[in-house]
């Protein structure tokens, strides 16, 4: 072989090796995204909540089981009589029942009862979690609720980010009698193109979480409360889920608010108006 040919050959094979690279890189990037998507959506905090901590004198610890045999922790608040609504919450994905213990407290205050179901995987609760067990989470708080003997239409399903997505679809499948949501998505691949433009979502994404497609199935009083500078879930898809919402429904935001709880930005004493006009005492 002659020494043209032998730099041609080595030449062209560097090439072809530095031309395919970053097509295999971006590949590599992907798998691992989408082996390790769970983990992104659901990073689980496996911290047992302490409800002592709380300060909320009457809540006590329950257990949910759900259908498919687990046996969940919750913070149960009894509501102080049989008129009072029971607000039924579910927290984002980046924390457990402990850091909304505020919204405990403000449900105490008001004199509402309340019900905290911490999800599958975290909270030191056994299984994994996935879209379809933590709606199977979802229905285990309800059914604890029912057999309490609290009346569905006293039940207000409150969503925070993740939270909103169950909420929304235990609404369309369930008679309550109100929902709450904060800064809910669209659709959690809508949420994750944020964050990964470059990447297929939706060809690859297993827990999908679309409100959007399920919102005009919810015909009860709505309440939207949405951060202006949220980087999470934008405004713009908490106004879109809220365009394509039912009447009657209620939109409040907080301009300069990022995404995070929005009880120190006032929107406590909102929810609880929105709680008292719309859920009326049983007759």
């Amino acid at each position: 072989m002659g020494l043209t040919t032998l730099l041609t050959t080595r030449i062209g094979f560097n090439w072809w090796a530095v031309a395919a690279f970053p097509f295999l890189a971006y590949a590599i990037l992907v798998g691992i995204l989408y082996l390790n998507q769970r983990r992104l959506v659901f990073p689980v905090d496996p911290t047992p909540p302490v409800l002592a901590a709380a300060g909320v004198p009457g809540a006590r610890e329950v257990r949910l089981i759900t259908a498919d045999g687990l046996d969940l922790l919750a913070w149960y608040l009894p509501p102080p009589d049989g008129t009072a609504p029971v607000i039924v919450q579910f927290h984002g994905n980046a924390n457990t029942i402990q850091a909304r213990a505020d919204w405990l407290r403000a449900y105490a205050s008001a004199g509402y009862g309340a019900l905290f179901p911490e999800y599958r995987g975290y909270g030191g609760n056994p299984g994994q979690p996935s879209e379809d067990g933590l709606y199977k989470d979802g229905r285990a708080a309800l059914a604890f609720v029912a057999g309490e003997g609290i009346d569905a239409a006293r039940v207000v399903l409150w969503g925070e980010s993740l939270g909103t997505g169950i909420a929304v679809h235990l609404a369309a499948e369930t008679r309550v009698g109100a929902v709450v949501l904060v800064v809910p998505y669209t659709r959690i691949a809508d949420a994750a193109k944020l964050r990964y433009p470059f990447v297929p979502v939706d060809l690859l994404l297993k827990d999908r979480f679309d409100s959007l497609g399920t919102i005009d199935r919810v015909h009860v009083p709505l309440l939207i409360g949405i951060a202006g500078r949220d980087r999470t879930v934008t405004a713009a898809e908490g106004r879109t889920l809220f365009a394509a919402a039912n009447e009657p429904k209620t939109l409040w935001e907080a301009p300069d608010q990022p995404h995070s709880d929005l009880y120190a930005a006032g929107f406590a004493p909102v929810a609880m108006q929105f709680i008292r006009r719309w859920i009326k005492p049983t007759e």
